[in-house]
């Protein structure tokens, strides 16, 4: 079975796309282990002396190195992602690279009728960064919109339509990472690039 993080893009103590996550692990639980995975603990990002990294940083990033893939719930602030998950995407590409060629699956929950269409385009072009280079499922967003009325007392998506895209999505990322894990090939290429890579030396 596979076994995936769900990183909460958030630190808000009350989020619907925390909902969202919690709602994914107890769905598809016959099919993966998800992991609802918090980066509200981590401190903010300050470039460390001597490139020590926070034990909750560490401990984060090997989580996601021994996963099959990252399922990320983006809220949508101004256009873009939250300022907490810049953080910790900052943490985690400084010096470690569990993002490097692991498969992504974004979704978002929003209270209004565009879901995080903006926000998840934002967050496609960060983890595409040199120092990340996640290899992102395509085509894929799913957008729950209206989120504070999507889910009944059992935490269960109320509208079977919006119910269906999900299942099929997340089929669909099951396959995806089936799919990446043969496309492996270049990865500590890709890895050393990573390490290499500096925008002072560009």
């Amino acid at each position: 079975m596979k076994k995936f993080i769900g990183l909460v893009g958030t630190n808000s103590d009350q989020s619907t796309n925390r909902q969202l996550l919690q709602y994914m692990s107890q769905h598809f639980a016959g099919e993966a282990e998800i992991e609802v995975t918090e980066i509200k603990q981590l401190p903010m990002f300050n470039k460390p002396l001597g490139q020590a990294l926070p034990e909750v940083v560490a401990e984060l990033a090997e989580k996601i190195e021994a996963s099959d893939g990252v399922i990320i719930a983006a809220p949508e602030y101004d256009h873009a992602i939250t300022a907490s998950l810049m953080n910790a995407l900052s943490w985690l590409s400084f010096g470690i690279f569990p993002f490097v060629d692991k498969p992504v699956m974004l979704v978002g929950a929003s209270y209004g009728t565009l879901g995080t269409s903006r926000a998840q385009a934002h967050l496609r072009q960060i983890l595409d960064a040199p120092e990340l280079q996640a290899r992102i499922m395509p085509s894929s967003e799913f957008l729950l919109a209206h989120s504070l009325q999507a889910f009944d007392e059992n935490n269960n998506l109320t509208n079977p339509d919006v119910a269906k895209t999900l299942n099929g999505l997340f089929a669909d990322f099951l396959t995806f990472v089936d799919i990446s894990q043969q496309l492996n090939h270049a990865h500590e290429a890709h890895k050393k690039e990573a390490e290499n890579f500096s925008w002072e030396n560009i």
